[in-house]
């Protein structure tokens, strides 16, 4: 019987890339089960919360959390042995074959099979989607889309996705095949000046193709805003607000741009004074003496109002200004771009060697977007782990850092109750598995945020 070390190099390669492929999802399941033990043990408001989250909220966020840790395992095994499958030299042999049947230039070939993956893809996760959004989005309050906006959603991200990655591709491939010994370089520049045009053009072309976008009006905020901005020299010119509501009550902020023309975006569901959901069936002001059912309106009272109030959104912005101020943006940017160039230099080093492509199946051909798709995706995938693991260390010192700031500005107080009233409005359980967090979590669990913050007491 023929020993592992005996087989040739393509077929060690190949089940090296299926070993390691399912022990990272077994890692994954098993640090999940973890946070799913946790959210089925700890059914009880934990002492050091209970100033801090109601009974019912803190049950709520569990069974939502649980409901999600659940589909995620399905939704993960069922994406586990898809990507077998794609690894297999049947698969990769006989869908890329086709197209050379009809197309004479390699480029031509690799975009059609481009763009039957990603096909492939969007079909296969579709029921995914649709299960995720309007049945546990649903069933937990978040979900605000209609199956016909779902859809066409759907729609617009694919063409959309296609209009960018198939000349973008297509330019890579070409620049690949010209390059010449160098070509690593070429490459490396060409993906750096499409990430900077498309963080350019991202929320000024694109994403107003998905959300409407309006300026925030005169008024305290805006002032607030700008004034804030103003005392740490943050280069403002516009903010907006982001019509998230339509699709779902969860809440976020962002700013973009580059050099002096930088813009704020705040959700709408962020804001308390703006979000439509804090307006969708409001009781109308009854005098106690006009209705015969005092007891009935006690049983039930209005909801306490989604988002936060000004000086809440202030210091959520405060927080995002201090990750410009202290660099992390840039800091993302270089170490992101130096990961690029260095996975561009090892794809030169190996795109040469012919056992990669033969141990998936491509023993005449050696078509250059399979070689992006083998190296990128699975011999780097040991590299891409642990890479992903240290970038999410980075980020919750990161985030530590960027709430350090906000609470140098003064706004300690306020960045406390707004970070309590996100976790409340975002059903997010406090209670997280050491390990499961260590892995996962790009930013802290809430209780180490308000630790840190000073324990400020809120009333």
């Amino acid at each position: 019987m023929e020993t592992i070390l005996d087989l040739p190099i393509e077929n060690k390669i190949f089940y090296a890339v299926l070993v390691f492929s399912w022990t990272v999802y077994l890692w994954e399941a098993y640090l999940a089960y973890r946070q799913r033990r946790t959210y089925r043990s700890t059914m009880h408001v934990p002492q050091e919360l209970g100033k801090i989250m109601d009974t019912d909220t803190f049950e709520k966020s569990r069974l939502y959390q649980l409901d999600k840790s659940n589909f995620s395992f399905w939704s993960g095994l069922y994406s586990e042995t898809e990507g077998t499958s794609s690894i297999t030299k049947v698969y990769f042999l006989e869908s890329f074959h086709i197209f050379q049947w009809f197309f004479f230039f390699q480029i031509f070939q690799s975009l059609s099979f481009l763009m039957l993956a990603t096909l492939f893809s969007a079909f296969t996760g579709l029921p995914w989607s649709i299960y995720n959004t309007f049945v546990i989005e649903e069933k937990h309050g978040f979900n605000q889309q209609t199956l016909g906006f779902f859809l066409k959603d759907a729609v617009k991200k694919f063409i959309v996705t296609q209009c960018i990655l198939l000349p973008v591709t297509s330019l890579l491939l070409y620049i690949i095949k010209i390059g010449g010994d160098f070509f690593f370089i070429y490459a490396w520049l060409f993906t750096l000046g499409v990430s900077l045009v498309l963080v350019t053009i991202y929320a000024d072309y694109i994403a107003p193709l998905f959300d409407k976008f309006t300026p925030l009006p005169e008024g305290e905020l805006k002032e607030e805003i700008e004034s804030m901005s103003k005392s740490i020299n943050f280069p403002l010119t516009k903010v907006y607000v982001v019509e998230g509501s339509k699709r779902s009550s969860h809440s976020n902020a962002y700013f973009y741009g580059f050099f002096k023309n930088k813009r704020i975006v705040l959700f709408d569901t962020l804001m308390e004074d703006y979000s439509p959901l804090n307006k969708d069936g409001e009781p109308e002001n009854v005098p106690a003496e006009e209705t015969d059912t005092p007891t009935e309106a006690k049983a039930k009272p209005k909801n306490k109002k989604q988002g936060c109030n000004n000086p809440e959104v202030l210091a959520v912005l405060g927080h995002e200004l201090g990750h410009w101020k202290l660099g992390h943006t840039v800091k993302n940017i270089v170490i992101s771009q130096m990961n690029s160039f260095l996975c561009f230099f090892l794809f030169a080093v190996l795109i040469g060697r012919k056992e990669l492509f033969i141990a998936f199946g491509f023993y005449d051909s050696q078509p250059t977007l399979i070689g992006l798709m083998i190296i990128f995706q699975f011999i780097f995938s040991p590299y891409n782990e642990v890479l992903s693991f240290c970038l999410t260390v980075l980020s919750r010192r990161f985030e530590f850092q960027a709430d350090a700031f906000a609470r140098g500005m003064g706004r300690a107080s306020e960045l406390y109750s707004a970070l309590i009233k996100l976790n409340k409005d975002n059903l997010g359980f406090p209670v997280a598995d050491w390990l499961f967090s260590m892995w996962h979590y790009s930013h802290p669990p809430l209780l180490e945020r308000l630790r840190a913050l000073g324990g400020t007491k809120q009333d």
